[in-house]
């Protein structure tokens, strides 16, 4: 079952004291129960973390993960969460709260961990990175496309040269969410408003991890309002970006546009062979120099080594995998995998096409917050 492994949490502290640990139990909260109750599941199953807090504005659903997770406590007022006892606070929220929510957990001196995209807007994004630099905490994006098996697999390839130099790369996530746009009052939601290419850390986030590289321009375009009229958003919105080291980058995102089933596409071209995925499909392609053709790669989105409650988070074994790598980067204090100038890379470039798009296709150059 997905919550199963919160009933271990007491005996887990047990075993942890009994082995003689040195180090402590990390302590975690969840804010936004919704899409966070996953990250609630992940979190539990790793052998370092008791989870005692969740934090959610529907008080049915915090009581629900409540008795389901065996937390201590939930809270529907976030100021009174963040009083409660903890190390990690994942925060899960909509996405026109991410920079509020992680700012005050980073004042109260907890980890971070945020869910996508970084921020909401351009002008939040300093902010945010003057807060983690200030608090001498990990802060971590939680971009959990960057960890399914075969970006992993794909991002050995290309760092063993398999394909040569990475010179063009193209992603695309078609998902219509039409039918969150509205709440159960016929209200319209944050979605409704989001451009559709803001959201493209699924897409930049795994093709800027494997390349490692990062975009510095951006070039956007919009195809109107013609689906969904009555809702006011975007059809679909392309952006083409020039990365640091010279590659060329294409995003296509829709959200409003009906295409079942949704969709992630990534491929990537250097001099020498190329990476496909099928669309889809969790199976993906590749041509290395010298082959009669393309070959099927045997590396799927679940890591094929991953325990059994790793598949609780929502997407496969990759929020698992995502979590541990967090929790790994505070016991051993490094860096965390995706830290906010990471997470700035992967969300600029929506922003800056976007604004690219509003302004007849006219080059907006990326900030670097470095």
């Amino acid at each position: 079952m997905r919550f199963a492994c919160a009933r271990n949490m007491s005996l887990k502290t047990k075993n942890a004291q009994l082995e003689g640990r040195i180090f402590a139990m990390l302590k975690a909260g969840v804010v936004g129960l919704h899409r966070g109750a996953g990250l609630v599941s992940m979190l539990a199953a790793q052998k370092d973390v008791s989870v005692t807090a969740g934090c959610d504005t529907d008080a049915e659903r915090a009581e629900n993960i409540k008795e389901r997770m065996g937390l201590e406590a939930v809270y529907t007022d976030y100021d009174k969460f963040l009083a409660h006892d903890m190390d990690i606070v994942v925060v899960a929220t909509p996405m026109p709260f991410h920079v509020q929510h992680s700012i005050a957990a980073l004042e109260s001196g907890r980890h971070v961990m945020c869910e996508v995209v970084i921020a909401n807007s351009m002008d939040e994004c300093e902010a945010l990175v003057k807060a983690v630099k200030k608090s001498g905490k990990k802060y971590m994006l939680a971009e959990n496309c960057c960890y399914w098996y075969f970006v992993e697999k794909w991002r050995e390839m290309v760092t063993d040269g398999k394909i040569g130099k990475p010179i063009y790369a193209e992603a695309e996530y078609i998902h219509d969410t039409r039918s969150i746009m509205r709440d159960s009052k016929g209200n319209l939601t944050w979605r409704a408003s989001r451009p559709p290419i803001h959201y493209i850390t699924h897409s930049m986030g795994p093709l800027l991890s494997i390349m490692k590289d990062k975009c510095v321009s951006a070039v956007g375009m919009g195809t109107g309002v013609n689906v969904a009229p009555d809702l006011g958003v975007e059809d679909m919105e392309v952006g083409l970006f020039r990365t640091e080291k010279g590659a060329v980058i294409k995003v296509l995102r829709g959200s409003s546009i009906e295409r079942k089933p949704a969709f992630h596409y990534y491929s990537i071209y250097g001099t020498s062979g190329c990476l496909e995925s099928i669309r889809g499909t969790d199976r993906s392609v590749a041509y290395f120099k010298g082959d009669a053709g393309m070959t099927e790669l045997p590396y799927g989105h679940n890591h094929p080594k991953a325990p059994d409650e790793a598949a609780g988070g929502g997407h496969g074994t990759c929020e698992y995998f995502m979590v541990k790598a967090f929790v790994d980067c505070i016991i051993n204090d490094t860096k965390p995998p995706i830290d906010v100038y990471d997470g700035l890379d992967y969300s600029l470039p929506g922003f800056c096409a976007h604004i690219s798009a509003q302004n007849g296709g006219k080059l907006v150059n990326i900030p670097d917050f470095r």
